[in-house]
């Protein structure tokens, strides 16, 4: 959005526009406990969040909505939530506490609980490690949420593909489906033992896809799998999200050979193969097809 400098909060108002509305402020940080622990398959790992924080979460309506987790050198002995504003005054940025954006797979209001699902990978990555080893009592903190796809009920047919990674946005997802929604989901896993069971309306085919192995772009067959896949008539929403390359694949696939609406599509990467979530946000310079932006 581009701002008219000449435009100013007094002179609008004295114009009789109205007032410009002030820099809308960031949400304060959540300060969580981990309360429960469940690994659901080799490579995922659940942790339910909770205790008296959670009344400072204020959720939001859409399935794919993201946290961003923060994690600090314990040597600096930060108090937790971290004030990101004051720790800018007096820490470098290379000392500053590093983000982790992460899907809540589901809210709990009466329990005063979140769900949020952890690929894990041994020692690799800063949060799987950290999540692998969570304990209840451990503390978190977190901005957010943001997100905004919901699924389109009147769209004739749903096209929802993904990683690991996506799997608990596509899971949210499909649980808010109507029941007489249908469409495919193409999820592609390392291997058999890291299927997780869905909850999906009786019109989707639910089919899995084993790299064999660690993700690679060698490995990865996602994309391919959907290109080959006979398209459906009618108008489709398509929810698409996982490694960068991927995505931008599918993306030259669905607008230009299939010609699908941008405003029916989300279409995002979640990472980037090769990258730490730092070095992945700063090359993003222009968005990958998302449709729906941040809030």
């Amino acid at each position: 959005m581009t701002t008219n400098p000449s435009t100013t909060r007094t002179g609008a108002a004295a114009a009789g526009q109205g007032a410009v509305r002030p820099p809308r402020r960031p949400k304060p940080p959540v300060l969580l406990e981990v309360v429960a622990t469940r690994r659901l398959s080799p490579h995922m790992v659940r942790l339910t969040l909770g205790g008296e924080g959670f009344s400072d979460y204020q959720d939001k309506d859409a399935t794919d909505k993201y946290i961003k987790l923060m994690f600090a050198d314990p040597a600096l002995g930060l108090e937790m939530p971290y004030d990101m504003e004051k720790l800018r005054e007096t820490l470098p940025p290379e000392r500053m506490p590093v983000r982790r954006t992460y899907t809540v797979r589901s809210v709990d209001p009466e329990a005063g609980t979140l769900d949020v699902d952890f690929v894990v990978h041994g020692e690799d990555g800063l949060a799987g490690p950290w999540a692998a080893n969570a304990q209840p009592g451990d503390l978190v903190t977190f901005g957010g949420p943001g997100g905004m796809f919901l699924p389109d009920p009147v769209a004739d047919w749903h096209l929802l593909a993904g990683d690991e990674s996506a799997i608990p946005a596509i899971s949210s997802a499909l649980e808010a489906m109507p029941v007489d929604a249908s469409g495919l989901v193409i999820l592609e896993v390392a291997g058999p033992e890291d299927e997780i069971p869905l909850t999906a309306p009786e019109g989707f085919e639910v089919r899995w896809l084993h790299r064999g192995g660690p993700f690679s772009p060698e490995s990865t067959r996602l994309a391919h799998a959907i290109i080959e896949t006979p398209w459906r008539e009618g108008v489709v929403q398509v929810f698409a999200h996982g490694e960068r390359e991927m995505v931008k694949d599918l993306r030259r696939y669905l607008a230009d050979v299939r010609g699908v609406n941008r405003k029916q599509m989300s279409l995002s990467a979640y990472w980037a193969y090769g990258r730490a979530e730092e070095a992945f946000q700063a090359e993003k310079t222009e968005p990958i097809g998302q449709i729906f932006p941040e809030a």
